[in-house]
């Protein structure tokens, strides 16, 4: 087999592999199944976060926001490094908590992604495909910002004075 050959055929098994890994299957606490197939069309975060997790408790709040000022985003919830699913879920009430939570473990976090800490959200665009991933509290204007970024914007027209830049953001 020439070189470029086999290196073309290890990067396409590299790409099937990365993309299986993001295709998500998760049951919640109330014992519903979330794919992230079933999401086309919208916006998927899987957040991952632990109760012991500072920077969590100051992003769980903007995450709450955005979930109940967007209906083009899912958010997810993956409390990881639990020992009681009771305290878990408290605690997620006690935030105010308006998204589905998964009582989760590391090994399904790192089956969606490399994780280098937490919080770390995986953001998956209305196409199911990886558009981000960010270690750190998030908030909801950067999670805004990634969305608006990604749409689909018209170009702009001359009838309206605005012709001469077609250039795409």
């Amino acid at each position: 087999m020439r070189p470029g050959v086999f290196l073309a055929a290890c990067a396409l098994v590299l790409c099937l592999c990365a993309g299986a890994a993001q295709a998500f299957v998760l049951e919640d606490s109330q014992g519903r199944i979330h794919r992230l197939a079933d999401y086309k069309g919208r916006w998927v975060l899987v957040n991952v976060w632990a109760t012991w997790c500072a920077p969590c408790l100051e992003e769980i709040p903007e995450l709450v926001a955005l979930a109940e000022a967007r209906s083009d985003i899912q958010v997810i919830g993956m409390a990881i490094d639990w020992q009681d699913r009771a305290q878990v879920l408290q605690f997620a009430e006690g935030m105010f908590v308006n998204y589905p939570i998964v009582l989760g473990r590391r090994e399904q976090a790192q089956a969606i992604g490399e994780m280098r800490g937490l919080p770390t959200s995986f953001i998956f665009d209305t196409e199911g495909k990886p558009a981000a991933r960010h270690t750190g509290a998030l908030t909801r204007q950067q999670v805004e910002r990634l969305m608006d970024r990604r749409q689909p914007h018209p170009l702009p027209s001359p009838q309206n004075g605005e012709g001469g830049n077609t250039r795409r953001r």
